[in-house]
């Protein structure tokens, strides 16, 4: 009996163990029932909501970008690309083997792409081919049900209106790579990913930020297999999860003249070379066009492996920047500079005559002029006119490099000129210290020799040319070159404008730089200067031809015929001008590699881009200097005609006489 009783207590202690347990789950899952619907379960019908929809990203159109005179020259256009998305990707190898054969493709190339981007979340679209085609996009939409994780996308992609033309200035978009992605990410405080595009070069690199916009997002109802059913508005049953706009970029309005760019470009073809025109005013860049050029509208629509190696195995490096990121000697173009610090050193008159021989000679070196006969009695006025070597020659005698670097650099020589482009070169000016640090050496009295005509170390861009001619042409004014006027958005509201930047002004007289100018006038208006033939009607510039060698010659290969020469040992050709003369607007420098001449070469380049400018801009100026020039050639001619007549009758005249002679000699024989 007792032990019955025993038992029975036993098993009820145990069951009250079970019944507590038992209270103890029912309440946890209480509890827990409670949190997840009540107290959480705002929270997680929101979860629940979004495991059938999907944000897509929206993105933000970029700033379209204008001339000075609000010409379109880069808009924007549809494309198509295909992504994946990974976390769709059912039956992944059927999946690609079908893509493969829609989309002209190797299995081994799309596979190759998905495994480029496995690092990144699974939920983010792979772009697996850009700027794909309708015929392309019409067999993805049919097959879409059988294409799991598999859609098209709609993107804006960048049209350059005028392809090659400027398009180093414009620069170009491409993908982000994984290398930039940390350090534009720090720079730019936004969360770049793989597969956004940013400017890449140019003014689309410069002024990123001003065009890129900011990106939107739109939610998307998608079913089990995250294909798309439908968008999500705000007004519908899922109120509170809303769509954002994306916001377009800003617009960009430059000081670049697209007919003045199309007539540089035209005016380079066949040749290797860069120019660039800035209005003297203040330092706006007119025309900066570099060639052979590459077409950046490629570069945003999908770069084939075929295209970017005919850009990276061309010799003639398309891809680089000739007006900025080459340097050249700038070879007799900068023998102004000379004239200039001579004159304010008081070293030489403008009118002073100076015995000017074939050739010059320093201890045991000779130095040879340019014409193998010499130019005889020569001034300012004529060495600048004819470009006597030897009267520079002279000059450097008495002209320290310290002193000629002095004055170079009051006109912006020797260092960067500060334009809103990446990766401009300094070019160079040297100066006894720099070559005491780069090569340990003491300065050399016959290394001023070659660089008081632009040779020897001496190097320049054509921005800087331009911008130093354009300073002799305002009274001595160096401006930072601008490229943009304003940026404003698409209601028109200015965002920012920029105006002129004086850099400073060079410490020299009026008078000094009078003689000058009247030098450089004769250049391109004297009958006897170097840029007569290529002085164009109604212009009236004022300008400077320069040669440049390239490699040392022996006095018989410089005075061989240039031509003749293999093409990568023949001298550049530079010309550097403004114009009108009496009025300065517009400076314009031109280079044109293993072009032998400058006025050959290069003089005709700046010609035809002056011309653009006067008859665009000083229409009735232009028409009037056309008049006087025409004028001018007429009387050249006439009085040519002249003289060649004139000659043709004292050379018949004493042929007659040798007859008349001959014919009495004849007599007295015969008596």
């Amino acid at each position: 009996m007792f032990a019955e009783e025993e038992v029975v207590r036993s098993h009820k202690t145990r069951a009250d163990i079970l019944f507590t347990l038992i209270t103890l789950a029912f309440a946890v899952i209480l509890i827990r029932l409670w949190y997840l619907q009540i107290y959480q379960g705002d929270l997680l019908y929101q979860y629940s909501i979004q495991n059938r929809l999907r944000k897509e990203t929206v993105k933000a159109p970029r700033g379209m970008i204008f001339s000075r005179n609000n010409q379109l020259l880069v808009d924007n256009v549809p494309r198509f690309d295909l992504v994946i998305i990974p976390q769709y990707l059912d039956n992944r190898k059927e999946t690609i083997k079908k893509l493969s054969k829609i989309l002209d493709m190797s299995e081994k190339e799309i596979h190759s792409t998905l495994k480029k981007y496995r690092g990144q979340a699974r939920y983010r679209p792979v772009r697996i081919k850009k700027n794909i085609s309708n015929k392309e996009v019409a067999i993805i939409e049919t097959e879409n049900e059988k294409l799991p994780g598999v859609q098209v996308e709609t993107f804006i992609s960048r049209e350059y209106r005028d392809k090659e033309v400027g398009s180093h200035l414009l620069g170009y978009i491409g993908e982000i790579s994984q290398n930039q992605l940390p350090r534009y990410r720090k720079r730019d405080n936004i969360d770049y990913k793989l597969g956004d595009f940013i400017g890449q070069a140019g003014v689309e690199e410069r002024f990123d930020r001003d065009l890129r916009g900011e990106d939107g997002y739109q939610i998307m109802e998608v079913d089990a297999r995250g294909r798309m059913r439908r968008s999500i508005g705000t007004s519908n049953i899922l109120a509170g999860i809303e769509n954002k706009k994306a916001t377009p970029g800003n617009n960009l309005r430059l000081t670049i003249d697209r007919d003045m760019q199309k007539t540089a470009y035209k005016s380079l073809e066949g040749k290797v070379g860069g120019v660039v025109a800035v209005d003297v005013r203040n330092g706006e860049v007119l025309t900066m066009v570099s060639r052979p050029s590459f077409d950046p509208g490629q570069f945003s629509k999908g770069l084939t492996s075929e295209y970017w190696n005919s850009l990276i195995n061309n010799p003639d490096r398309p891809l680089r920047d000739r007006t900025i990121q080459d340097h050249y000697a700038p070879g007799s173009t900068f023998k102004v500079f000379t004239a200039i610090a001579a004159l304010e050193e008081g070293i030489i008159k403008a009118k002073d005559e100076v015995m000017c021989g074939p050739r010059f000679r320093l201890g045991r070196r000779t130095y040879n002029d340019w014409k193998r006969s010499g130019h005889g009695i020569t001034d300012l006025y004529k060495s600048l006119r004819r470009s006597v070597d030897v009267y520079y020659y002279k000059i450097a005698v008495e002209l320290d490099i310290d002193i000629l670097a002095k004055y170079s650099r009051m006109f912006g020589l020797g260092e960067k000129t500060g334009i809103a482009l990446p990766r401009e070169t300094t070019g160079l000016i040297p100066t006894r210290e720099w070559k005491e640090k780069r090569f340990g050496e003491k300065w050399q009295d016959g290394e001023t020799v070659s660089c008081v005509i632009g040779q020897s170390y001496m190097l320049t861009t054509p921005l800087q040319l331009a911008v130093s001619y354009a300073a002799i042409a305002n009274g001595g004014k160096v401006y930072k070159p601008q490229i943009v006027r304003e940026v404003f958005n698409n209601k028109g509201d200015i965002i920012k404008s920029f105006k002129e930047d004086l850099v400073q002004t060079a410490k020299v007289s009026e008078q000094t730089l009078v003689d000058v100018r009247q030098g450089l006038y004769e250049v391109a208006n004297h009958p006897r200067g170097t840029g007569w033939w290529v002085r164009g009607t109604g212009v009236k510039m004022a300008g400077k031809s320069g040669t440049s060698q390239v490699i040392s010659m022996s006095t018989t290969e410089l005075f061989s015929r240039c031509a003749d020469k293999p093409y990568n040992q023949r001298h550049h050709g530079l010309f550097v001008a403004f114009a009108p003369y009496e009025n300065p607007r517009v400076a314009v420098a031109a280079v044109v590699e293993h072009g032998c001449s400058g006025s050959g070469a290069a003089g005709p380049i700046v010609r035809n881009v002056l011309t653009t400018y006067m008859k665009k801009y000083m229409p009735d100026l232009h028409k009037i200097y056309a008049k006087e020039d025409r004028k001018i050639m007429s009387d050249f001619f006439a009085d040519r005609r002249k003289k060649r007549q004139e000659a043709e009758r004292l050379k018949a005249e004493k042929e007659k006489k040798n007859e008349e002679s001959d014919g009495d000699d004849e007599g007295q024989t015969e008596d």
